[in-house]
C-alpha cells in the first residue's frame, strides 16, 4: 500500500475547501465607495452589478443534490484517478455521497480524491466567516470589463486584510446583467503545511436564466514531495429521476 502523502493531512484540505466553497457575502453601498478604501467601483454599469451581486447574496442557496465528477492526478509519477457521484446535502449542514464510478491509481483515489470528499463534508459542517469573502476580510478593486463566453462581466480584485490561512488573493469576475459570479481565480496567501509551496484555484460557471447551472474548478497545488497535484472538479445540479427511469 502507498505511503500517505503528508501534505494531505485533513487540516490542509478542509481550510483549502473552506477558502473555496465560502460563500462571497460584501455589504456595502453599491453607488458608494467604502470610506476606508475597501471597495472601490466607478459610477457606471460596473457599479450596477456589484449592487446586483449584493442585492443577490441573501438568495443563494446550495444545491440540494448535485452531480460531481472529479478528474484528480500527479503528474510527475504519472498517476491518475476518476470519480463520479450524486452529492446530498442533508439537514444540519451534512453531507452524503453516492459514489457511482472511481477508478485510476490507488495513492490518488486514496490521496487526493477520497480526502477531498472528506473535506468537503467538513467545510460544509464548518461556519466559514473567518475566510468567506467579506469587507471584514477582504479589500475589492475594480479591475476592468471582460467577456466570458460571449457576456460582459466586470472584474475586482480582491485582497486580504490579513495574511491568514485560508485567506486568498485573486479576481473575481461578475456578470454585468445579473451580479453573479462567473468566474473566480485565486491563490491561497499562507501555505498551510511546510509541505505544500502554492494552492491555485479557479472556477468558472455556467449560467441559466441568472443562476448556476453548471460550476468547474480547476484546483492545482505545488508540493515539495510529489510536485504538482491537480484536481478539475465538475458540478451540475440533481434530480432524481422519476420510479422506472434509469440516470
Amino acid at each position: 500500500m502507498p505511503h500517505a502523502i503528508p501534505f494531505f493531512r485533513s487540516a490542509l484540505t478542509r481550510s483549502l475547501l473552506l477558502g473555496i466553497f465560502a460563500i462571497p457575502a460584501i455589504i456595502v453601498p453599491p453607488h458608494l465607495d467604502a470610506a476606508d478604501g475597501s471597495v472601490i467601483v466607478p459610477a457606471d454599469p460596473a457599479a450596477i452589478a456589484f449592487a446586483r451581486y449584493n442585492a443577490g447574496l441573501s438568495q443563494i442557496r446550495p444545491w440540494s443534490s448535485e452531480t460531481i465528477e472529479i478528474d484528480a492526478s500527479l503528474p510527475k509519477r504519472e498517476e491518475r484517478g476518476r470519480l463520479r457521484a450524486i452529492r446530498h446535502l442533508l439537514p444540519l449542514g451534512k453531507l452524503e455521497y453516492r459514489v457511482l464510478e472511481m477508478t485510476g491509481d490507488q495513492t490518488v483515489r486514496h490521496q487526493l480524491i477520497l480526502r477531498f470528499l472528506s473535506a468537503d463534508a467538513q467545510a460544509v459542517a464548518t461556519p466559514a466567516a473567518s475566510v468567506a469573502i467579506t469587507l471584514a476580510n477582504y479589500k475589492f478593486r475594480y479591475h476592468g470589463a471582460v467577456e466570458i463566453a460571449g457576456m460582459t462581466a466586470y472584474s475586482f480584485v480582491i485582497t486580504p486584510r490579513q495574511k491568514r490561512e485560508g485567506l486568498i488573493k485573486g479576481e473575481l469576475c461578475i456578470d454585468g446583467e445579473t451580479g453573479a459570479v462567473v468566474r473566480q481565480a485565486r491563490y491561497f496567501v499562507k501555505s498551510p503545511s511546510i509541505f505544500v509551496k502554492r494552492i491555485t484555484v479557479t472556477r468558472e460557471a455556467v449560467l441559466l436564466d441568472g443562476l448556476a447551472a453548471e460550476r468547474t474548478t480547476h484546483l492545482s497545488i505545488d508540493t515539495r514531495l510529489v510536485g504538482r497535484a491537480e484536481l478539475t472538479i465538475h458540478e451540475r445540479p440533481f434530480s432524481d429521476p422519476a420510479p422506472g427511469v434509469e440516470e
